[in-house]
C-alpha cells in the first residue's frame, strides 16, 4: 500500500467536491436540516386547539365554563357561533377543532342541583389528537364546580371519523406523500442521467426549444404519476375500506394539478444538479422529508410553532393533504377547498417558470 497514491486519489476527490458546489452544500446542510426539522416538527403535545363556542344559555355560569377552557393551556377561544350547524361549518372549514355547545337552561340545572349536559363536537380527522382533545375537554367539563354532588356531563359526537381509526386519515394522507416521493425523483434522474452521459448535448444542438424539451420529458412522467394516484385511491377505497364522502372528480382534478407540481419539482431539481447522486439527495430533501413532517401527514400542523406552521405552507403536500382528507373524510366541496387548489396552481406555475428559465436551451 502506497500512501502517496492514496493521497493523490483523496486530492482528486476533494477537488471534484470543491468544484461541485451543490454537492458540498447538500453534504454539509443535510444533517443540519434533518436535525432541526425532526427536532422542532415532531410534537405530540396538544395545545392551543381552536375552540368554537355555541352558548345558548348566555349566563355567568356558562361564561365561567367557557373561561375554564380558555384558562387552560389546551384551548383558545377561536370563534363564537349561534347554532350547531354553524359549528359544523367551522369544523368543516378547519376554523375550529372542537366545538362546545352549551344548551339553554344550563344555569337553571346547576341551581336545581341536577346534572346538566353540554355537547362537545370533535373533529376526528386526526384520531390520535382527537382522543387527546376529547379527554382534555372532558376533564375541564367534569371538574366544573356545581352546587350539588352531580357533575356537568359531556356528550360526545365525533365527526368525519366516528370510529377514530388512524388508517382513515393515514391512507388519504399517503396519497400526497407517494406522489411527492417518486415522480420528482424519477423526473430529476431522467434528465441528470443525460447530463452525465453527455447525450443532452445532442438536445442542445437540435432544433428543439426548451419548452418542447420540457414538455417531452414531462408528459410521460406525469402520466405515470397520475396512474399511481389512481391506483392508490382505488386500493384505499376497495382494500382498506376508506370512506369516500366527497366528489371523485374534485379529488381527481386536484390530483392532476398536484401531479404537475411534483413532476415540476423534479424538473427544477434536475436544472440545478449535474450528478444523479446529488439529484437524488436533493430530491429527497425537498420532497419526501417535508411531505412527512410539514404536510400534516402524521403530525397536525397546529402542534408546531407558528414559524413552522407558516413554513409548512411553502410545500405543496400540505394543501393537497387538506384537499385529499377534506374530499374523502369530510365530503368537502370546491367552495370549501378552492384556496388550497389555487395554492397548488400557483405553486405549479412558479416551479415551471423557474425550471424553464434554468433549463433554457443552450447553443452547442
Amino acid at each position: 500500500m502506497r500512501w502517496n497514491r492514496i493521497a493523490v486519489v483523496v486530492t482528486k476527490e476533494l477537488r471534484e467536491l470543491w468544484r461541485d458546489r451543490i454537492t458540498m452544500v447538500v453534504c454539509l446542510l443535510m444533517p443540519l436540516v434533518m436535525l432541526f426539522l425532526f427536532g422542532y416538527a415532531i410534537n405530540l403535545d396538544v395545545e392551543d386547539v381552536p375552540l368554537a363556542v355555541v352558548d345558548h344559555d348566555r349566563t355567568p355560569q356558562s361564561r365561567a365554563l367557557i373561561e375554564r377552557f380558555v384558562q387552560s393551556d389546551y384551548f383558545y377561544h377561536a370563534v363564537d357561533l349561534n347554532s350547531s350547524q354553524e359549528a359544523e361549518t367551522a369544523l368543516l372549514h378547519s376554523r375550529a377543532k372542537v366545538a362546545l355547545v352549551i344548551p339553554a337552561g344550563f344555569h337553571k340545572d346547576l341551581i336545581k342541583g341536577s346534572s346538566p349536559a353540554v355537547q362537545l363536537l370533535v373533529d376526528g380527522t386526526y384520531s390520535a389528537t382527537a382522543l387527546l382533545v376529547a379527554a382534555y375537554a372532558n376533564a375541564i367539563v367534569t371538574r366544573f364546580p356545581t352546587p350539588a354532588i352531580e357533575r356537568v356531563r359531556a356528550e360526545y359526537r365525533v365527526w368525519y371519523n366516528p370510529a377514530m381509526r388512524s388508517i382513515h386519515y393515514i391512507v388519504p394522507g399517503l396519497y400526497g406523500v407517494i406522489l411527492m416521493a417518486f415522480p420528482p425523483l424519477l423526473m430529476a434522474l431522467a434528465i441528470v442521467r443525460e447530463k452525465e452521459s453527455g447525450s443532452i448535448q445532442q438536445i442542445y444542438a437540435s432544433p428543439l426549444t426548451s419548452s418542447e424539451f420540457i414538455a417531452g420529458k414531462l408528459i410521460p412522467y406525469a402520466a405515470v404519476a397520475y396512474l399511481q394516484i389512481l391506483m392508490v385511491i382505488a386500493l384505499g377505497y376497495f382494500w382498506f375500506a376508506i370512506p369516500f364522502r366527497g366528489e371523485p372528480w374534485l379529488l381527481l382534478a386536484s390530483s392532476a394539478v398536484y401531479v404537475m407540481t411534483t413532476v415540476g419539482i423534479g424538473l427544477l431539481v434536475s436544472a440545478v444538479t449535474r450528478t444523479q447522486l446529488v439529484a437524488m439527495l436533493l430530491a429527497l430533501i425537498v420532497t419526501l422529508m417535508p411531505s412527512f413532517l410539514f404536510s400534516g401527514f402524521l403530525f397536525p400542523i397546529l402542534t408546531m410553532p407558528l414559524v413552522l406552521q407558516l413554513y409548512s405552507r411553502l410545500f405543496p403536500a400540505s394543501p393537497f393533504m387538506d384537499i385529499s382528507r377534506g374530499v374523502i373524510l369530510k365530503g368537502a366541496d370546491l367552495e370549501t377547498l378552492w384556496p388550497n387548489l389555487l395554492l397548488l396552481v400557483a405553486y405549479t406555475l412558479v416551479v415551471f417558470i423557474l425550471a424553464a428559465a434554468l433549463l433554457k436551451k443552450k447553443v452547442a
